[in-house]
């Protein structure tokens, strides 16, 4: 049974309909300050940081209000990036940390993604616990008035991150004479990637860095990877790096203008961390990752799984088989030896370490010839259609199509009201014959 509130990552939709809304948001901050309470602790600590949109102005107090109301004190930090915020939770001993964000969403959607006091996010079981507080009637939850919480803005937030970040590199790491081209999406990491790159010493060309509440992943950003492939043409440099509205996922760009994908960093990473023998029993991906990538690991000798679509569900395939590194196509990629949840930033720095020896990117970070690939998203009113029958004849029809020629996967979309559909072969006319037929059994 799906969850009523959260889905793959989070709770996202449409601002001031459904579940974003500030009533929602209050009863969504009493809950979970509920659930996280630790009775033990002297002092109850909730910490929120949010990406740019202007809707965290409304959102942001009414959660507030609802951690408050049930004995939280809250720190507030401002813009941060994702895994700042789980990397500062667990620092400060919080018993939660709550990102106020709808990721890679265009700026009028907007959500939030909670973790636990060790940084990572909820299991599909504490998520379920906490929809049914959601429900519950609020009075219980409320606590006396003189146990009130208490709220504190933090200044310093992208300060701590940064420092944490630069602590899981050698102190004579740098980055003189690297020309990057910078993507942040006007979104969460705008203030805290062009500091920690030119604070290396790269010569930072940096675009998408002028928030104004609206602008967020419009035509920039990892979902338009376009604008840092001129980008980096027009200036010669070494690298470009596109993050999303939350700095959880990373595409990059090699010196030529080629694209590189979370798959491609992924593959790059295995090689070099299994020759440093940093690597740990081998990688997770998705039911999206390349196949590509499959054979190049196998070829390595590298152990390969896959999981469910959503970096949470890459996180706990990897700390079920102990493994320190996964991530998916999309680019949110955990660098488990580091982080507890996709890091952009972090993945930046791991990926520049190995270029600072003037390495080529081109040469660096094609690694595996990719299956070709073709993904559409259909927006659909009811995600459910994918279970009536016309759409599962379709299916059947297309399965068949294909054949061994190659894999299709079809599956509702965690974060929109959307069905992906994806394929891969070598023949990418039966590709898109078979999308063709599952397309009209939808529409």
């Amino acid at each position: 049974m799906s969850n009523k509130y959260f889905g793959t990552d989070g709770i996202r939709g449409t601002v001031n309909q459904g579940n974003i809304t500030g009533e929602k948001f209050f009863k969504f901050g009493l809950a979970s300050g509920t659930y996280f309470k630790n009775q033990k602790k002297a002092k109850q600590i909730a910490i929120i940081a949010k990406d740019t949109r202007l809707s965290g102005y409304t959102l942001e107090p009414a959660l507030v209000s609802g951690l408050v109301a049930g004995g939280m004190h809250v720190f507030t930090l401002g813009p941060l990036p994702t895994n700042g915020l789980a990397m500062l939770t667990k620092s400060m001993k919080a018993n939660m940390g709550i990102m106020i964000t709808a990721s890679h969403n265009p700026y009028y959607d907007n959500g939030l993604k909670l973790f636990g006091p060790d940084g990572m996010k909820l299991s599909d079981k504490i998520e379920k616990k906490i929809e049914k507080l959601i429900d519950a009637k609020n009075t219980k939850q409320l606590t006396n008035p003189n146990l009130l919480g208490r709220v504190k803005r933090l200044e310093d937030g992208n300060d701590k991150y940064i420092k944490i970040l630069r602590k899981n590199f050698p102190k004579n790491f740098h980055l003189k004479g690297t020309k990057i081209v910078l993507d942040c999406a006007n979104g969460a990491c705008y203030k805290a990637a062009p500091v920690l790159l030119k604070e290396l010493g790269a010569k930072v060309i940096s675009i998408g860095v002028k928030p104004n509440g609206f602008n967020i992943n419009e035509k920039c950003g990892s979902t338009y990877p376009s604008k840092i492939q001129s980008t980096v043409k027009k200036f010669k440099a070494s690298v470009g790096i596109s993050f999303d509205g939350d700095a959880d996922r990373i595409i990059m760009c090699d010196e030529k203008g080629k694209i590189i994908d979370g798959d491609q960093i992924i593959a790059m990473l295995a090689r070099r961390w299994k020759l440093k023998k940093i690597l740990k029993g081998g990688v997770v991906g998705t039911l999206m990752s390349n196949y590509g990538l499959e054979i190049f690991l196998k070829n390595e000798n590298i152990k390969f799984f896959r999981s469910k679509v959503g970096d949470r569900y890459v996180k706990e395939k990897m700390k079920k088989l102990n493994f320190n590194l996964g991530g998916e196509q999309s680019g949110h990629i955990i660098l488990g030896k580091f982080a507890t949840t996709g890091d952009g930033l972090l993945v930046a720095l791991e990926v520049l370490f190995s270029l600072r020896k003037r390495k080529k990117a081109s040469k660096l970070l094609n690694v595996f010839k990719p299956l070709p690939q073709v993904l559409e998203n259909v927006l659909v009113k009811d995600k459910n259609i994918i279970n009536k029958p016309k759409c599962k004849k379709a299916i059947k029809k297309a399965n068949k199509l294909m054949g061994r020629n190659g894999r299709l996967l079809i599956r509702k979309s965690g974060t929109e009201p959307k069905i992906r559909i994806m394929g891969e072969s070598y023949n990418r006319s039966i590709i898109l014959k078979c999308i063709k037929i599952i397309k009209q059994s939808i529409k």
